[in-house]
C-alpha cells in the first residue's frame, strides 16, 4: 500500500504542476482583457516600443473603431521570421511620420502591426488571407472593424500593398495613393506646403471633434495645474461643466464631466482638488497630444485657441432657446475667470459687457458668438501683420468665406475683406448650425452605424473584460477536468482500501501473565 500511496502522491504533484502551467498559459493568452488602451509593453529584450501600434485579436476592432485618421495600414508579421525582423526598422521609419505626438503628419494614417505567430491571432490573420510575412494592408480604419480580405472582392476598400518592402518604397506607394509628397526626413511642422487647409473644405470640420476633446482636456489641465478653483470661481466652473454635460459634442467629454460633477463637492470640500484630474474630463483615452483640424503650420499657432473656439461654437448651436442667456453668461464668466491669457479674457469679457438685452433665442446667441469671433479675428489680424507673427498658411480672415458659404453673402460681388459685409443672417445661422452641429459629429455617427452589427457579438467579450474573467483554452479546460476526475477516482479507491484494512488486520489483545 505504501507504493500505491507514493504513486498517488506523485500523481497529485504532477497534476498540480500541469494545472498551474495550463492556467498560466491561459493568463498569457489575454493579459490585458478589459483594457481598451493601446499601450505597448517593453519586449523581452528590454527594447522600448516603436511608433507602430502593436495589436492583437482582443483590441483590434476597438482600436480601429476609435481611430481618428483617414486611412490605416496593418502589417501582419511573425516574430520568428528573420525577414520580418529586418523589415521592422523600415516600417518604423514610415510610422514615425504618422503615429505619435511628434508625428510630422498626424491624423492621416494609423500604422499598426499584428503578430500572426501568436496563436490568439490565428483566426484574425486567416480573415485577411495572410499567406506570407510580412504582409501589408491599406484601407479606411472603419473597414478593418470586423472586416477581412480575400483578394476576390474588387470593390473592397481594403487593399493589399504590393510594393512596400523598404521604407522608401512604402512611402512612395502611400504618396501615390494620397497625391502627397511626404519624405522620410519630414519633421513636425516642417513642410508647410503639405499642411492641409480647412478654409475651403467644409467636410474637414468632422475631424475637429477630436480637437475639441483635446482643447477641453488642456483647458481643465490648466485650471487644475494653476489651482484656479477658488470659492469665488467655483460656481462658474460648475455651471460651465453642467453646460458641457448637456451640450458638449463629444460623448466621452459628456460622460467624463458628469463623473467629475458627481464627485465635485466631496473633492472640493476635502481640498483634494488634484484628484479631479484622475477622473479624466473626457475619459482616460481621449488625449492624443496633437491637432488635426486645428493644426497650424508652426508649433505656436492655432491649436488650443482654435479648439476652444470650436468648443464654444458647438455648444452654442446645441442649446435650447430657453438656455441661450444662461449659456451666454456662463461662457463669458468661464472665459473671464479661467482663460490664462489675460488680455484675451479681458477683451472677450468686454464684448460680453456690451450686450444690454438678454438673449431670447438660440439664434441670437449663435450669431453673437459668431460676430464676436470675427471681431477677435479682425483685431488679431492687424496685430499679427504688424508684428509678423501670423500663420502664413492660416491667416486671420472674416468667416465664413464665400467658398464655404456663398449664400451667407447678400452681395456676391462684395470683397470679403470689406469692413462692412452685407450678411444674410438667416443663412449664416443655418450654416453655423449645420457646420458645428451634425457635420462636426459626423464621424461619431458613421462609427455608430458601422458598429451596430458587431456590438451584439462583442457583448460576451465586454462582460468577460469587465469581470476580469480568466480566459482558459478549451483544451486546457478539458485536460484539467479529466485530471480532476482521475484523481478523484484514485482517491476514492485508496480510501476504500484503507477502510477494509481495519477489518483484515484486527489488533490482538495482550496476554495477561
Amino acid at each position: 500500500m505504501s507504493s500505491l500511496f507514493n504513486l498517488l502522491t506523485t500523481f497529485l504533484l504532477l497534476w498540480t504542476f500541469v494545472s498551474l502551467n495550463l492556467l498560466s498559459s491561459a493568463l498569457l493568452i489575454n493579459p490585458a482583457a478589459g483594457s481598451r488602451s493601446l499601450l505597448r509593453v517593453v519586449d523581452g529584450a528590454g527594447n522600448q516600443p516603436g511608433f507602430a501600434v502593436d495589436l492583437n485579436v482582443t483590441n483590434f476592432d476597438q482600436a480601429f473603431k476609435d481611430a481618428t485618421t483617414t486611412y490605416a495600414i496593418v502589417e501582419f508579421f511573425a516574430h520568428w521570421c528573420p525577414a520580418c525582423r529586418n523589415y521592422k526598422p523600415q516600417y518604423e521609419k514610415v510610422a514615425r511620420l504618422f503615429n505619435g505626438a511628434n508625428a510630422a503628419h498626424p491624423g492621416i494614417i494609423f500604422m499598426t502591426r499584428v503578430d500572426c505567430a501568436d496563436t490568439i491571432n490565428t483566426k484574425l490573420c486567416d480573415k485577411f488571407s495572410v499567406t506570407h510575412y510580412p504582409s501589408l494592408y491599406w484601407g479606411p480604419p472603419s473597414k478593418f472593424v470586423g472586416g477581412g480580405w480575400d483578394g476576390k472582392d474588387e470593390k473592397s476598400e481594403i487593399r493589399f500593398i504590393d510594393d512596400g518592402r523598404t521604407a522608401d518604397r512604402l512611402l512612395k506607394w502611400i504618396n501615390s495613393q494620397l497625391g502627397s509628397s511626404y519624405k522620410l526626413e519630414d519633421e513636425k511642422h516642417e513642410n508647410d506646403h503639405v499642411t492641409r487647409s480647412n478654409v475651403s473644405d467644409p467636410g474637414q470640420i468632422a475631424q475637429a471633434v477630436y480637437d475639441v476633446e483635446e482643447a477641453t482636456i488642456i483647458a481643465f489641465d490648466m485650471i487644475l495645474e494653476n489651482k484656479m478653483v477658488k470659492p469665488e470661481s467655483r460656481g462658474t466652473l460648475i455651471k460651465f461643466m453642467q453646460l458641457m454635460v448637456s451640450h458638449h459634442p463629444s460623448r466621452r467629454c459628456r460622460r467624463g464631466t458628469a463623473d467629475i460633477l458627481v464627485n465635485f463637492d466631496d473633492l472640493y470640500l476635502s481640498k483634494k482638488h488634484g484628484l479631479l484630474d484622475e477622473f479624466g474630463i473626457c475619459g482616460k483615452e481621449a488625449s492624443r497630444g496633437y491637432w488635426t483640424f486645428c493644426r497650424g503650420s508652426t508649433n505656436d499657432t492655432r491649436g488650443f485657441s482654435c479648439g476652444l473656439w470650436v468648443l464654444l461654437h458647438s455648444i452654442s448651436v446645441r442649446v435650447e432657446d430657453g438656455e441661450s442667456q444662461m449659456a451666454f453668461t456662463t461662457t463669458c464668466d468661464f472665459i473671464h475667470q479661467f482663460f490664462n491669457c489675460e488680455e484675451c479674457s479681458e477683451h472677450f469679457y468686454n464684448m460680453c459687457s456690451r450686450v444690454s438685452t438678454p438673449f431670447g433665442s438660440k439664434r441670437e446667441y449663435v450669431l453673437w458668438l459668431w460676430t464676436a469671433h470675427n471681431e477677435v479675428n479682425k483685431r488679431l489680424k492687424n496685430a499679427e501683420e504688424s508684428l509678423k507673427t501670423s500663420d502664413p498658411k492660416f491667416p486671420k480672415t472674416i468667416w465664413p468665406t464665400k467658398r464655404l458659404c456663398p449664400t451667407c453673402y447678400n452681395n456676391h460681388n462684395q470683397n470679403e475683406e470689406s469692413s462692412s459685409i452685407d450678411w444674410n443672417h438667416d443663412e449664416v445661422f443655418k450654416f453655423l448650425s449645420s457646420y458645428y452641429g451634425n457635420m462636426l459629429v459626423s464621424l461619431y455617427k458613421e462609427n455608430d452605424e458601422e458598429q451596430i452589427q458587431i456590438k451584439n457579438n462583442a457583448v460576451s467579450e465586454q462582460v468577460l473584460q469587465s469581470t476580469n474573467a480568466l480566459v482558459v483554452p478549451a483544451g486546457a479546460a478539458l485536460a484539467i477536468a479529466a485530471a480532476s476526475c482521475l484523481f478523484g477516482a484514485l482517491a476514492w479507491f485508496w480510501r476504500s482500501r484503507q477502510k477494509n484494512r481495519k477489518y483484515f488486520h484486527k489488533p490482538q489483545p495482550l496476554k495477561i501473565v
